[in-house]
């Protein structure tokens, strides 16, 4: 059991951690492109990226120790499944549910049928793309198998089967054409756009700030304490786990908080492109929109406790200001609109 849950605990934790590095671009891009982003198309986002990282783990982990791999050589004759299949008892259909050759088909077709389906259903792309990408993607992973991860391994420890290549192929095409019959396309572009900024569109404001300081925070500490670490000159002042702690919250707070000074706004508000209306160019308006927001969550993180306080008023006030303006529209006396 544990080698079966292996790689789908990898694919999970894998596609969680891209979703939330690519997650503030994602939004900006649904926003501009869409001017909405429905929680249908972040699960299928997400969904996606799940998906992609499990095409990777069931395919190609665990990876063996090179001492107990024994090479397998390719299967090169298309339509061997048939043979397969015909070795088995094919007398009811019983006997074929429990045929391992059919088992073996199927679960190559299912297996690339979500990529053609959400292709579909996330891009807008055709059938004839689906059909292809799903291809072209079980073709990079019969070779990485061919050629034992091209040439990690000094031979193939799984199976080339064109059959797999051509069932896959079908599952891509399959799920596709499911899509299509579906999902009406850019159905969602038909939409009216909100002309006010809803409660959902305001936590992801927060969200998309919030996972911006994460991620700096995050390479601004792991930077620093790899430089105390490994570069050669370091002052064993500077080599104090404290020094990393402040690099961690300094690189966030400043780069973010520059951003709200030039421009008023911060990268959540361009992310999901709302602003506080009417716009002034004084830089106390930006710092004022900060402090409200993500960069009073970070100075008070630093006395313990109270951003947690600080992250549930706010909360709360986006759900019960008029309009939604919450903390910020509130100090600044604005209304938060729609940026078109």
């Amino acid at each position: 059991m544990g080698d079966k849950m292996y790689p789908a605990v990898i694919a999970v934790l894998a596609g969680i951690a891209i979703a939330v590095l690519l997650f503030v671009p994602f939004v900006a891009g649904e926003y501009r492109s869409r001017g909405r982003l429905p929680l249908r198309r972040l699960l299928l986002w997400l969904g996606s990226l799940v998906y992609a990282m499990a095409l990777w783990t069931y395919t190609l982990l665990p990876l063996p120790d090179p001492a107990d791999i024994r090479c397998v050589a390719p299967q090169l004759v298309p339509g061997q499944f048939v043979l397969d299949i015909l070795t088995y008892d094919v007398s009811s259909a019983g006997a074929l549910l429990r045929n391992p050759a059919v088992q073996q088909v199927v679960l190559n077709v299912a297996l690339f049928a979500p990529m053609g389906f959400l292709l579909r259903a996330l891009w807008n792309r055709g059938v004839v793309v689906a059909t292809s990408a799903a291809f072209a993607t079980s073709l990079l992973i019969e070779v990485t198998q061919l050629t034992g991860i091209f040439g990690l391994y000094g031979c193939a420890y799984r199976l080339f089967d064109v059959d797999d290549l051509l069932a896959n192929t079908v599952g891509g095409l399959l799920g596709a054409l499911i899509a299509r019959l579906l999902i009406r396309p850019h159905g969602e572009r038909a939409v009216a756009l909100p002309d006010t900024v809803t409660a959902g569109r305001r936590l992801l404001v927060m969200l998309s700030d919030a996972i911006t300081v994460l991620l700096l925070g995050g390479a601004a500490g792991v930077g620093a304490r790899m430089a105390q670490l490994w570069l050669p000159g370091v002052p064993d002042v500077l080599r104090d786990e404290s020094v990393a702690d402040a690099a961690a919250f300094a690189v966030p707070f400043l780069a973010v908080g520059v951003v709200a000074l030039v421009t008023g706004r911060t990268i959540g508000d361009h992310a999901v492109r709302v602003a506080y209306e009417p716009r002034h160019s004084r830089p106390v308006d930006g710092m004022l929109r900060y402090l409200a927001g993500i960069g009073g969550f970070q100075l008070l993180g630093l006395l313990g406790g109270l951003d947690g306080l600080f992250a549930l008023v706010s909360l709360i006030l986006v759900f019960t200001t008029r309009d939604r303006r919450g903390l910020p529209g509130l100090l600044l006396r604005r209304t938060i609109h729609p940026v078109r």
